[in-house]
């Protein structure tokens, strides 16, 4: 498992969920504080590219050593990519939460929505308040 860290340059929303916002496009994945949460991830259940996704709503499942848990959408739009080298390799989730480990990417509908997402100092705050 990797080290605890939390990107400056990437986004958070209260789920624990992270954004890195490339133009109109978004790659979606989960912090260190949720992969190390929810323990060694063992599957992943992945949408569809051209499904919709609603900020604040399920967009797929991790199953771990300990729980099977919703994903949660920080921002809305299409997706246009899912990282399908997690398909037997769902340990990068753990190993590498903000890299390899990566879950989506959307093409944004509303990228107004970031503004609503943590910047790292405050997520940072939200996680020592657990």
């Amino acid at each position: 498992m990797s080290d605890e860290s939390y990107p400056d340059e990437l986004h958070y929303h209260e789920a624990h969920d992270w954004v890195r916002v490339d133009g109109d496009t978004a790659t979606f994945g989960i912090t260190w504080y949720a992969q190390d949460t929810l323990g060694e991830v063992v599957f992943y259940s992945p949408p569809e590219v051209g499904d919709s996704v609603t900020k604040d709503a399920d967009y797929g499942e991790l199953e771990s050593t300990k729980a099977v848990s919703g994903v949660v959408a920080p921002l809305s739009g299409e997706i246009v990519e899912v990282n399908e080298s997690l398909d037997g390799n769902e340990s990068a989730i753990n190993d590498d939460p903000y890299g390899e480990g990566w879950l989506i990417k959307v093409r944004m509908s509303d990228p107004s929505e970031v503004d609503s997402l943590m910047d790292a100092a405050a997520y940072r705050e939200l996680v020592e308040s657990l």
